[in-house]
């Protein structure tokens, strides 16, 4: 079960914490009351009834031992002390055996009569004292532990997932503290306001983040799940906190921890079927439970800078079943964004030769960018049914739900279900930020709150035009409105033929709260020093989502209208294969003009909807009246006599500049990939992938003798693309396309089927560009053509065996793309290279093949690695 969970959960990057804000709104507030009311009277008197038993778990030294599992023998009902060692459990009166249990130390039992009064219970545990089995000592012989690990590998496969379905409560708790707050980030300095919001004192010390929910997880062979989010909260904020389940199930040969940007390529379990060839075993001894003998085995990595644990974990003799494991994860076990992970867990019986986890504990650690801090993740599973009953609708494609009173819960309610005693500065943190909020909301929109936001936007300076930006916001619930200046100096470039370019643009936005809907408007202008061409346009754009409510999900869609329309200026490849930013360099420094741009006067109608589904359709309607632009400029800072600067038009396929003309031109694409998968929450719900390609198809109409068009031609394409993890061997991400042209009896070369060529050093767009090619000598108007894109990122597998070098943690990178339309037109190119350099850089060598035969061989320089590939560069 856990490791279907896993593809449809990778772990934080979905977290919900923030993803609405302004929802939960009731059609009456009567009805709000009285639904929120309801449980929570049921749960004062379910409350009334029970007596408490509390207490403390400390070692014979006095220590605290916090997250220690406490509960009722013979169920899963139970609970798991906080940090300070102290517990608290609600049980009905009655006579029962509460069970103490801690990894590394010995288990006790105590019988209890549990009555309507409060009952303190404490606990003091013992080192669990393990003793050596009688062994005949042999030179060179195998220790022990190896049989066991042997005995558990061969029986781990019935363990993964032993019942045919079940259902079990989840709560889960997520705190992370600061040890130190750098003075500054990026150059900007940190102000005591911004701690203070951030929830640490002077000396950057305080808790960032806390949050707790409780989650209903449901699962049924061989592969539906569902978890439900009934209640979530978080300090400070209106979010729904962490509410996933943070599965870690070491019975799969490949362990993902948390999310997979830990690490692509997973970790591997100590009882996975290769586990010989990466790990060590020690045999510590054994120790007995409940007339159990259960073995403690220490494991040892047998590589640095390998995704494997150290630690201890201890599997049961005879039916060889995880009984506990403490594992350790750093830095030399090639974990990223984290320095230390140290993961707990305790398994017990919840049916009859069934065992599940009971209790997990997540310790990490990190320090990025001078904020040091130290966290944890706190599971608890409670309430194990391993014969439920669903309805035939209940697993669908929304495998995680949100109740509509997710967030809505109070105090008392939190009380009364949590099983874990907060801690005193748990318990202040909520406090002073919840109401430092219920403040803010209370006084959102007042005249004073709104005056106040509107003075903290400060004045519009030079700075802020010319190089930061500003947005301005008018702050009304009912009618929010805001303006967006994008900073002049990213609308600066220099080209041959307008020389220097100054581009402005902002953005008007208006929302409609209610009917949820939203409109902008966003101006351009540009100039051009040297031929002196003022371009202007404009693009209006409309969005509307909508969201239906049914018994057994939502449904959801968006929709976007957008008309543009105006003078401007494009590149004669509508992909914009080279930006503004890199052709004013190289034509400045390196004398090159590889970008070429025409003018046009243009219209443009464009719809876009999205289905529940994820269906995907656009459509648009695009006239063009378009005029041809020459050099008018041969400056550049570096000058060189064998350097000349062509002309603007793709000379390649044209021997001199194209005619003016006007094109009326339809097209209509459609997008869709199978299986989608969804978080529903109270108001939207959001894709999270499928296990399937994604596919598109198109079709665009160039119309003749309309609004005095002059092209005609009908141009198709397929395409499908995807990325697969192979976890250890690493990840491979491919996109493959067809098309060609039905009719081509008039088609000017903006509309050719370009393939995205680039000549600069710096990489162009990873599959989906050829790192080697000219921009348009391959250009066609064929009745057919091919490309594929290929590339597998190795994630340190290979280089983390290379002594020295695995330290730097880069990463292999390797892949080929290609095209053909026919015998005469054809290309090939691989590249090999490193990523993850610095977490950013990627270098590759490209050699290309033209129509056969060798063509040249290159450098390219990238974004690629754990930041870098999450980097996205403006067009």
């Amino acid at each position: 079960m856990y490791n279907f969970v896993k593809s449809y959960i990778t772990g934080p990057t979905y977290s919900a914490t923030r993803r609405e804000s302004g929802y939960f709104r009731s059609t009456t507030a009567a009805m709000t009351k009285t639904v929120l009311l309801l449980p929570l009277l049921l749960l004062s008197t379910i409350a009334s009834l029970a007596g408490r038993v509390s207490g403390t778990v400390k070692n014979q030294q006095g220590e605290n031992l916090p997250y220690a599992s406490v509960f009722v023998k013979g169920t899963t009902t139970g609970t798991t002390t906080n940090s300070q060692g102290s517990y608290f459990l609600d049980l009905a009166p009655g006579q029962y055996t509460l069970v103490c249990q801690y990894v590394g130390y010995a288990k006790i039992e105590k019988a209890i009569t549990v009555t309507n009064a409060a009952l303190t219970v404490h606990f003091e545990l013992s080192v669990q004292q393990t003793s050596m089995k009688e062994v005949v000592v042999r030179a060179n012989a195998e220790d022990p532990a190896y049989e066991i690990i042997r005995n558990a590998i061969k029986k781990k496969k019935e363990y993964v997932s032993p019942l045919d379905s079940f259902t079990c409560e989840a709560y889960i708790k997520t705190l992370v503290k600061t040890r130190k707050v750098p003075n500054k980030v990026l150059g900007q300095k940190i102000k005591e306001e911004d701690k203070k919001e951030m929830g640490v004192d002077s000396v950057g010390k305080g808790i960032i983040h806390l949050s707790e929910s409780l989650t209903k997880i449901a699962f049924k062979k061989p592969n539906k799940i569902k978890l439900e989010v009934l209640s979530g909260r978080e300090s400070g904020s209106s979010g729904y906190g962490f509410n996933f389940p943070t599965f870690i199930n070491f019975y799969n040969d490949n362990v993902n921890v948390l999310t997979s940007q830990l690490n692509p390529r997973g970790f591997v379990s100590p009882i996975a079927d290769a586990a010989f060839s990466f790990y060590a075993y020690k045999y510590l001894g054994s120790f007995w439970e409940d007339g159990k003998e259960i073995n403690q085995i220490q494991v040892i990595s047998r590589r640095n800078y390998e995704p494997l644990f150290n630690g201890t974990i201890n599997i049961t003799e005879g039916d060889w079943r995880i009984h506990s494991l403490e594992l350790l994860l750093t830095k030399k076990s090639q974990l990223e964004i984290l320095d230390t992970m140290r993961i707990k867990q305790i398994h017990v019986p919840v049916s009859p030769n069934v065992w599940q986890t009971k209790d997990q504990v997540v310790y990490f650690t990190f320090n990025i960018m001078g904020f040091d801090a130290v966290g944890n993740f706190l599971n608890v599973y409670n309430k194990y049914e391993v014969t439920p009953t669903f309805n035939k609708k209940y697993f669908n494609n929304v495998v995680i739900k949100y109740d509509t009173a997710v967030n809505k819960r109070s105090k008392h309610y939190w009380d009364s279900i949590r099983p874990v005693q907060l801690e005193l500065e748990e318990v202040k943190d909520y406090k002073v930020k919840d109401s430092l909020r219920e403040y803010r909301r209370d006084s959102v929109w007042t005249k004073a709150y709104t005056d106040s936001m509107r003075r903290k936007q400060g004045k519009v300076t030079f700075m802020k035009v010319f190089y930061n930006g500003f947005t301005r916001r008018n702050y009304k619930a009912d009618r929010p409105m805001s303006f967006t200046w994008k900073p002049l100096i990213q609308g600066i470039q220099y080209n041959t033929v307008e020389g220097l370019a100054l581009n402005a643009e902002a953005t008007l936005q208006r929302s409609f709260p209610k009917t949820r809907q939203q409109i902008s408007l966003t101006p351009h202008v540009r100039y051009g020093f040297s031929n002196q061409h003022l371009n202007a346009w404009a693009t209006l754009q409309y969005w509307k989502r909508s969201f239906t409510w049914e018994e057994d999900g939502g449904t959801t869609s968006r929709s976007v209208w957008s008309l543009a329309g105006g003078k401007r200026v494009s590149q004669f490849n509508q992909d914009n294969p080279i930006t503004p930013l890199m052709n004013s360099v190289y034509t400045l420094f390196v004398r090159r003009n590889y970008m070429k741009i025409y003018e046009n006067y243009f219209g443009k109608l464009t719809f876009n909807k999205r289905f529940d589904s994820d269906l995907r359709i656009t459509a648009d309607l695009l006239y063009e009246d378009r005029i041809p632009i020459d050099n008018t400029t041969d400056f550049s800072i570096f000058k060189d006599k064998d350097k000349v600067f062509t002309p603007n038009y793709p000379y390649e396929q044209l021997d001199e500049q194209f005619t003016k003309h006007q094109a009326l031109i339809a097209s209509i694409g459609v997008q869709f990939q199978p299986g989608q998968r969804y978080i529903q929450y109270p108001n939207n719900k959001f894709p999270i992938g499928s296990k399937y390609p994604t596919f598109a198809v198109s079709y665009k109409k160039g119309i003749d003798n309309l609004l005095g068009s002059d092209v005609d031609f009908d141009k198709w394409t397929f395409s499908v693309w995807d990325n697969m993890n192979f976890k250890l061997r690493g990840a491979m991400s491919y996109r493959l396309g067809i098309g060609g042209f039905i009719n081509d009896s008039k088609v000017p070369i903006q509309d050719y089927q370009h393939f995205n060529g680039n000549q600069l050093i710096f990489a162009s767009k990873y599959l989906n560009s050829f790192q080697l090619a000219p921009y348009y000598a391959n250009s066609t108007t064929a009745s057919f053509y091919a490309v594929g894109h290929l590339e597998h990122h190795f994630n340190g597998f290979l280089t983390n065996k290379i002594p020295l070098f695995k330290r730097l943690n880069w990463h292999l990178v390797g892949g080929g793309n290609a095209f053909f339309v026919n015998k005469n037109n054809n290309y090939v190119e691989v590249f090999g290279g490193l990523e993850n350099i610095f977490k950013l850089i990627r270098v590759d060598v490209v050699a290309s093949y033209l129509n056969g035969n060798k063509g040249q061989v290159g450098l390219r320089i990238g974004l690629g690695g754990l930041l870098g590939s999450a980097i996205q560069l403006p067009q």
